[in-house]
Formats: C-alpha cells, sequence, structure tokens
C-alpha cells in the first residue's frame, strides 16, 4: 500500500497540548457499524462482565539528555536498553562520534561511545548499573515529550505527572503508552463493578513505535526493535477470558503489538519476554483482541496504519473526519476511540458492535 493512503489534514488546533481533567473526563468515539461519542467514563457500560482490559506497565524515563564532546554540543535521546548501563541512543551530529568518544552530559555523568545500532543510532556506555543510570537520568535528563507539545522551556513539573500512566511500574519507556494515560481511580473501580477484569503487559515504547514512515511504498518501511513481555499471568488471564466468552481489550497500540507478538497462527497468548518489530497494516489479522482503546493518532504514522488493520481503512478515515469536524482533541494528552474490528479483521468473528 502507499503512505498517502494514510494521510489526513489536521488542524494544528486539535493538537491537544494538555490531558483532559479529570483523565476519565476525556471524549470517547466508539467505532463500529456506526460511530457515537461519548466519554471515557462511560467504558464499564460499553464493556460486557467478563471482558478482560490489557493495560502496558511501562514507565517513561527522562531520556533526553544535552551534553558536549570537548566543545560541541550533543543531544542525545535514549531509545533502547541494550545491556546493563548501555543505551542504543539517536544523537544529534551523531556522525561526526566516534567510537571511543566521551560525552558528557553533566558532572560525574557521562557516556562513551561504543558503536552504532539499529536505525542510524549510536550506543551510549554509561558505565553504570541500571538502578544507578536510571538515579543519574533523573538529575540530568528531561521526559521526552513528543515535539507537537510544545513547551518553550522543554517539559514543565506538570508532564512530569501528566506524561505518566496510572499503570507505570517497569521503567524503560521513552514515550508513553498514552491510551492508558485517560485511566483514573475512579474508572478503574467502575470497571471492576462491572465485571470486567484487567491483566498487564509491558511493551518498552521506543523509536519503533514513533520514528515516521519515509518511503512511499509501506511495505518497504522496517519497524526499530523495541523489548517487551507478556508474563505468565496475563497468558493465563486471556486464556480464561477466552474460555468464559468474554473479549480481550488491548489498551493502546503498544498492548497490541506485544500480544500479537505472543500469539500463535490459532489465537493462543503465549507467555513471551523479548524483542518485537512487528509491523501491523491492513490486511493483518488479529489474533490477541477483540476491541482496541487507542487515542487518536498522527497521519501516516504505523499507529494510524495499525488502527487501519484492525478498524478497516475507510471506515478509519470517516471516524478521524467526524472527530476533527466535532472538535476532538488528538494525539498523546487527546481523546480517545473504542474501535470494534471490521470483518476479516481477527482470526475469529468480530462480535457486535452497539456504537
Amino acid at each position: 500500500m502507499k503512505l498517502s493512503a494514510f494521510d489526513f489534514e489536521l488542524p494544528r488546533a486539535a493538537i491537544a497540548q494538555r490531558p483532559a481533567e479529570p483523565r476519565d473526563a476525556a471524549r470517547l468515539l466508539t467505532i463500529g457499524d456506526a460511530l457515537a461519542d461519548r466519554i471515557v467514563r462511560d467504558l464499564p457500560e460499553l464493556l460486557n462482565p467478563g471482558d478482560l482490559l490489557v493495560v502496558n506497565d511501562t514507565r517513561v524515563i527522562p531520556a533526553r539528555l544535552i551534553g558536549r564532546r570537548g566543545a560541541a554540543a550533543v543531544e542525545a535521546t535514549l531509545h533502547k536498553r541494550e545491556s546493563a548501563g548501555v543505551w542504543a541512543a539517536f544523537a544529534r551530529g551523531a556522525k561526526r562520534l566516534k567510537d571511543g568518544d566521551t560525552v558528557s552530559f553533566g558532572e560525574g555523568f557521562a557516556a562513551t561511545v561504543a558503536g552504532r545500532g539499529e536505525g542510524g543510532t549510536v550506543l551510549l556506555d554509561f558505565g553504570l548499573s541500571d538502578a544507578a543510570l536510571l538515579a543519574a537520568l533523573r538529575d540530568h535528563g528531561r521526559m521526552p515529550l513528543p515535539p507537537y507539545i510544545e513547551r518553550n522551556e522543554g517539559p514543565d513539573a506538570q508532564d512530569v505527572d501528566d506524561y505518566q500512566t496510572m499503570f507505570a511500574d517497569k521503567s524503560g519507556a521513552i514515550a508513553a503508552p498514552t491510551a492508558g494515560l485517560h485511566f483514573t481511580d475512579a474508572l478503574l473501580a467502575a470497571l471492576t463493578r462491572s465485571g470486567i477484569e484487567r491483566a498487564t503487559v509491558t511493551l518498552h515504547v521506543g523509536a519503533g513505535t514513533f520514528l515516521p514512515v519515509r518511503v512511499e511504498n509501506i511495505d518497504e518501511h522496517r519497524m526499530l526493535t523495541e523489548i517487551g513481555e507478556v508474563p505468565e499471568a496475563a497468558a493465563a488471564a486471556i486464556a480464561r477470558t477466552r474460555a468464559r466468552g468474554g473479549r480481550v481489550v488491548g489498551v493502546g497500540t503498544t498492548v497490541t503489538r506485544i500480544l500479537e507478538t505472543a500469539a500463535t497462527s490459532d489465537g493462543i497468548v503465549h507467555p513471551f519476554a523479548g524483542e518485537t518489530a512487528l509491523f501491523i497494516t491492513p490486511g493483518y489479522r488479529f489474533k490477541a483482541i477483540d476491541l482496541l482503546f487507542t487515542n487518536f493518532h498522527l497521519p501516516k504514522s504505523t499507529l494510524f496504519m495499525l488502527v487501519s488493520a484492525f478498524g478497516g481503512l475507510e471506515r478509519m478515515r470517516a471516524a478521524y473526519a467526524h472527530a476533527i469536524a466535532a472538535g476532538y482533541r488528538f494525539y498523546s494528552y487527546g481523546d480517545a476511540c473504542l474501535i470494534h474490528p471490521t470483518p476479516g479483521a481477527t482470526v475469529r468473528a468480530p462480535s457486535p458492535s452497539y456504537g
């Protein structure tokens, strides 16, 4: 398919600069046989007793660093842990960095260039344990907000809290799994009262999720790898849900990608720990999820391709056009949608969609 098929016009004013307050007050567009305008706190009545929400417990780290190599300024954004204290990073001026160069990011905090990684990245060896590196990042790093969230002075104190889901536990992401930003204690309590269960997986969101597609033939795009885990408890919860006729609801594209990575062709999700570079485009048949709760995504992004694979390209284009006309807020801090699968998108018959 051509990249242009996933393009659309979005007014700049539609890009959310702060999240809804409270978070579950965000708008929710249900996308099925029809479109319906709801709010996120309506989610318990849109799901069925026995359904299972699967959330991502990754935690965003302060991955953006400003430093110097001699007299030259260096800006680095860590994107994937390679080993203890060693991360692949995007660095401005990376071509000028040579193996063995030292980049200082603050007093007592420096890294050695230890080679090259995938996608034109450099490997930075901080010579620290993972725990010590995370502590140093808290002192010297910045929250890696996406560029469409405009902050003249960089991320502020409010962003430190806002750009983290309530499920955040395992440090390692450089972008938030933004569908999870909509949840609150009150919403989780209401979901539990409605008989809706929850399971947790991990995908440390990295460059593979958000790097732009730069080829017109999308089959030529290659995702960078990201690290994730489907623990045994989550795989067992999914199996129990299937056995009782419940539905698996993926909270976000990151949950969807790690579950689909762990699923076999018969629709069974197995425990998994490792890397994924799964790139989902229209024509893919989903094995692990029955519903998708997610934000509104960038045009021509791999995320919009994934939701178009699940919900159908023309249906998603129509839904996005409705959302723009109705004043929905887009991207990381924006509103959400609950997508029912288009016929043929899953290995199971799609459940009825009630709008």
